[in-house]
C-alpha cells in the first residue's frame, strides 16, 4: 500500500477530489478489494428501495467483468468509460435490443471439480453458440445446486464468452448470500416480497414455467471434467487428463493460437542456469509464474478452500515449490483472508509461497512484476516457452508476463498442484507430482480434496461477521487514504509538468456547432490485421517497455525506468497512452511479413517504424489512416484507451470483419467510423494488401446516413467494394455527427 500511495498520489488524489466536486459520486478507497467483489458483497441492493418506491437494481461498469453482478441478480454490464462518462453526465444508454439464449442446467457437479471446471466449460460452449451482443439467462434443476459465488464465477466470464451478459434470477440461493453478507433481514425480505409480486422470484421447488428464449443450449453438471484453457485464449479449453497431449500438439503445431512450432530436435532442451548461487534447469512447459488471482475465482470460497487444502495435503507429504517460481495469492475482498486466517489454512499457502500480496487485480493484467533476472535470461536466450499458470479469465498473449508465451487459466487448486509439479508437460493421472519427505512417489490424488472436505471448511470458516466488519470500515479509508490533501475547488487545478494526470485534448478548438461527418478520402492503412485481435494488442496495459514510445517520452520528463509505472496507472495522460496503443510486443501485422512487434510499415516511404511514431507522420503529414482488420476485432476487456488511443494517433475508421460488441461501441463513441466487411468478404478475399489508399463514401449530411446502411468503399488501385456500417443506433449517429460522445454531451449541458 505504501508503493501504491507513493506511485499513485496523483491519481489517488485526483479521484478524491472528483468526491467531492461532484454530487453523486462515492469513492472506495484503494486497497479495499477488486471493485466487483466489493460490489457483489457490499454495494448491489438487488431491489432498490428509492423513498418508497421500489425498483429493480441494474447497473453498467468500466471494466467488462461487471457482469459478476448477473451472478446475483443484477441485469449489470460493461460499457467503455467512454459511455460509462456520459452515463454519470445523465446521458441515457442506447443499444440495439439483443436476443436472450437460454441456458439450461441439469445434475450436480462431480467429486472433485471444482466452478472453474465449469466456467471454462460453459465458456467453450458459449463461444461456439455464437452469443456476442447477447444475453444469457440460466435456468434449469441445475441452479439450485449451484452457490452464489459459483454463479458469480460464470457470470463473470460473459466477456469471455462473448455475452453482453449471463444472468441468475434471484431464488433462494440468492437471499442466503444476502444474509451471509451482513445485509439486514428487511432488506431481504423486501427484496424477496418485492421480486414474489412482480413474478420475478424463481422457487425451484415448484414447477418452472417454460420461458421462450431466442435459442436454447443445455449442460448436465454432471458431464463438467476437471480442465484448464490455454494456452493463448480463455475458450480454448483442454481437459486435465489431455493436457499432456495437447501442450505436446502445441509444441509441434504451427505458431497460431494452439501452437509454438518448436522443432522436434529442440523440444527437450534443458536450459541450465544459476538461481542465487544454486544449479537450476528449466525445459519448454515449465512453470515460471503461479497465481491464484483474478476477480472470477477469488470470489469463490469453494475454491480458495480448495486450494488451501491442497496446500496443506502437499505441506504434510513435505512438497515444496521450485524457489525460481514466482508464486502469489491476490484475494478480490478482505473477507477472504479472514476466512482463510479462521481455517487456520493460510499458513500452508505461506510455507508454498502463495503469500497475499494485496487485494486486486494482478497476474492478470500483467502486473506480477519482473521475473528473477537469471530466469529471465535462462528463458531470453534459449528461446524457452515458459508457462504462467493462473486462476484468472484471460490469457491472451503478452497480457500475463512478456516472457510466459504459454499461459494456463486455472482453478486455484489447480494453480497449487501445478505450482508443486513445476511444469504443464505432466499427466496428472500416470505420473508423481513430485517426492514425498519419506522418499515416495506423490501423485494429484493424494492431494486433491474432496466436495464434502472442501464444504465442511466452508461451513465452519465463511461467516457473516467476517463480511459486516470487513464493510463497516470499508468507506473510511486508511491512514495514507484521509491525510491525502486535494483542492477544495470545483474545477481540477492541470499540472502541466505532471506526467500521470494531463487535461485531455477531447475539448481542444471544440466549438457550440456540431463538425458534421468528416470525408475519409485517400486515408492510408496504418495496420494490417488478421483474426482475434484483442483490446490487450490495441490498449496501452501492463509494464511500459524501456524502448517504447512511451518510454522515451517518460526519461525526456526526468522519470527514471524503476518509477515508469503500468500503462494502467498512467491511464490519465493521454500523451503516454497515444504512445502506448498498438505497442504490444505480440502484435501481429500483416505488414511485417512474420515479424512480431509494436511496428508498422509507413506505405509512401517504406519505412518501418513503431506504430505510434507512424501515425505522427501521416498526421504531420496531413494524411488519414485507418485499420484492415479480421474477425472479433477488439475482443478482450472494454478498455475505452482501445479507442481513444487510435482517435488520438489519427485513425479515421476501422474496417474489420466482426467485432467485440464493447469496442465497437467505443470506437463510434470516439467518432471512429465502424465498417464491416460484407459475410463471405474480408481484406484477403477482395485482394486488399493495405499499401492501397481508401476513400470511405459517406453521406455529408447526418440526416442522410443510416443505422446499418451499405457503404462503398473505393482504393487507389481501382477496388470498389461494400461494407455495413456498424453505427448501431441513431444515438451512436449523433456522437458521430458531433464527433464523439464527450463532445455530444457537453453540448447537451451547455444548451441547458
Amino acid at each position: 500500500m505504501e508503493l501504491e500511495f507513493h506511485r499513485n498520489k496523483e491519481r489517488f488524489g485526483f479521484l478524491k477530489w472528483g468526491s467531492s466536486a461532484f454530487r453523486n459520486m462515492l469513492v472506495v478507497p484503494p486497497g479495499s478489494g477488486i471493485v466487483h467483489q466489493v460490489n457483489l458483497e457490499y454495494l448491489a441492493r438487488v431491489v432498490f428501495n428509492n423513498g418508497g418506491i421500489l425498483y429493480p437494481d441494474s447497473v453498467v461498469g468500466t471494466d467488462s467483468h461487471t457482469t459478476m453482478i448477473d451472478g446475483l441478480g443484477v441485469a449489470g454490464w460493461g460499457v467503455g468509460g467512454i459511455e460509462a462518462e456520459a452515463a454519470m453526465l445523465g446521458q441515457p444508454m442506447s443499444m440495439v435490443l439483443p436476443g436472450v439464449v437460454g441456458f439450461k442446467l441439469s445434475g450436480k457437479l462431480r467429486n472433485g471439480v471444482t466452478a472453474t471446471d465449469l466456467v471454462l466449460t460453459v465458456t467453450q460452449m458459449l463461444r461456439k453458440h455464437g452469443v456476442v451482443g447477447k444475453f444469457v439467462e440460466f435456468y434449469g434443476q441445475g441452479m439450485s445446486e449451484l452457490s452464489l459465488a459459483d454463479r458469480a464465477t460464470i457470470a463473470n466470464m460473459s466477456p469471455e464468452y462473448g455475452a453482453t451478459m449471463g444472468f441468475f434470477p434471484v431464488d433462494a440461493k440468492t437471499l442466503d448470500y444476502l444474509k451471509l453478507t451482513g445485509r439486514s433481514d428487511d432488506t431481504v425480505a423486501m427484496v424477496e416480497s418485492y421480486l414474489r409480486a412482480n413474478k420475478m422470484f424463481v422457487d425451484h421447488n415448484q414447477v418452472e414455467a417454460e420461458r421462450v428464449y431466442s435459442s436454447y443450449l443445455e449442460l448436465n453438471l454432471e458431464e463438467v471434467e476437471p480442465c484448464l484453457s490455454g494456452p493463448k485464449r480463455p475458450h480454448d479449453r483442454v481437459t486435465l487428463k489431455n493436457m499432456k497431449s495437447d501442450w505436446h500438439s502445441c509444441l509441434d503445431n504451427n505458431v497460431g493460437f494452439k501452437g509454438f512450432a518448436v522443432p522436434k530436435e529442440s523440444q527437450g532442451k534443458v536450459a541450465e542456469f544459476s538461481f542465487h548461487g544454486t544449479p537450476a534447469k528449466i525445459k519448454h512447459g515449465d512453470v515460471v509464474i503461479a497465481a491464484i488471482t483474478s476477480c472470477t475465482n477469488t470470489s469463490n470460497p469453494n475454491v480458495m478452500l480448495g486450494a488451501a487444502l491442497v496446500a496443506k495435503k502437499a505441506c504434510e507429504l513435505g512438497l515444496e515449490v521450485k524457489p525460481w517460481i514466482k508464486t502469489s495469492l491476490a484475494p478480490g475482498s478482505g473477507v477472504v483472508k479472514k476466512y482463510l486466517d479462521k481455517s487456520g489454512l493460510q499458513k500452508y499457502l505461506d510455507q508454498l509461497g502463495f503469500h497475499i500480496v494485496g487485494y486486486g487485480c494482478t497476474t492478470c493484467i500483467g502486473n506480477s512484476g519482473e521475473l528473477d533476472e537469471s530466469v529471465s535470461a535462462a528463458i531470453s536466450e534459449n528461446d524457452i516457452v515458459a508457462a504462467a499458470v493462473l486462476s484468472g479469465n484471460r490469457n491472451f498473449e503478452g497480457r500475463v508476463h512478456p516472457l510466459t508465451r504459454a499461459n494456463y487459466l486455472a482453478s486455484p487448486p489447480l494453480v497449487v498442484a501445478y505450482a508443486l509439479a513445476g511444469t504443464v508437460n505432466i499427466d496428472f493421472e500416470k505420473e508423481p507430482i513430485g517426492i514425498s519427505k519419506d522418499g515416495k512417489e506423490v501423485y494429484f490424488r493424494d492431494i486433491w480434496p474432496s466436495t464434502e472436505e472442501i464444504a465442511e471448511v466452508v461451513k465452519t470458516s465463511v461467516l457473516p461477521d467476517m463480511f459486516k466488519s470487513t464493510y463497516e470500515a470499508i468507506t473510511k479509508g486508511n491512514p495514507m487514504w484521509n491525510e491525502l490533501s486535494v483542492s477544495t475547488r470545483t474545477l481540477y487545478p492541470w499540472d502541466p509538468s505532471s506526467t500521470y494526470i494531463h487535461e485531455p485534448p477531447y475539448f481542444k478548438d471544440m466549438t457550440m456547432t456540431p463538425p458534421g461527418p468528416r470525408p475519409v478520402k485517400d486515408a492510408y492503412c496504418l495496420l494490417n490485421f488478421g483474426d482475434s485481435i484483442t483490446t490487450d494488442h490495441i490498449s496501452p496495459a501492463g509494464s511500459i517497455h524501456p524502448d517504447s514510445p512511451a518510454a522515451k517520452f517518460l526519461k525526456e520528463r526526468g522519470v527514471e525506468r524503476k518509477d515508469f509505472n503500468s500503462y494502467g496507472s498512467r491511464r490519465g495522460n493521454d500523451e503516454i497512452m497515444a504512445r502506448g496503443t498498438f505497442a504490444n510486443i505480440r502484435l501481429v501485422n500483416k505488414f511485417l511479413k512474420g515479424e512480431v512487434g509494436p511496428k508498422t510499415i509507413h506505405v509512401p516511404s517504406g519505412e518501418k517504424l513503431a506504430v505510434f511514431d507512424a501515425a505522427m507522420k501521416y498526421k504531420n503529414e496531413g494524411h488519414d489512416t485507418i485499420i484492415l482488420a479480421g474477425a472479433e476485432y477488439g475482443s478482450g476487456s472494454s478498455r475505452d484507451w482501445a479507442a481513444k488511443g487510435p482517435m488520438l494517433q489519427g485513425v479515421k475508421a476501422v474496417i474489420a470483419k466482426s467485432f467485440e460488441r464493447i469496442h465497437r461501441s467505443n470506437l463510434a463513441g470516439m467518432g471512429i467510423i465502424p465498417l464491416c466487411f460484407k459475410a463471405g468478404e474480408d481484406a484477403d478475399t477482395l485482394g486488399l494488401t493495405g499499401h492501397e489508399r481508401y476513400t470511405i463514401h459517406l453521406p455529408t449530411n447526418v440526416s442522410d446516413i443510416k443505422p446499418g446502411q451499405d457503404v462503398t468503399v473505393t482504393t487507389d488501385t481501382g477496388k470498389s467494394f461494400a461494407c455495413t456500417l456498424r453505427f448501431d443506433t441513431e444515438v451512436e449517429l449523433a456522437y458521430y455527427d458531433h464527433g464523439g460522445i464527450l463532445p455530444y454531451v457537453t453540448r447537451k449541458i451547455a444548451e441547458q
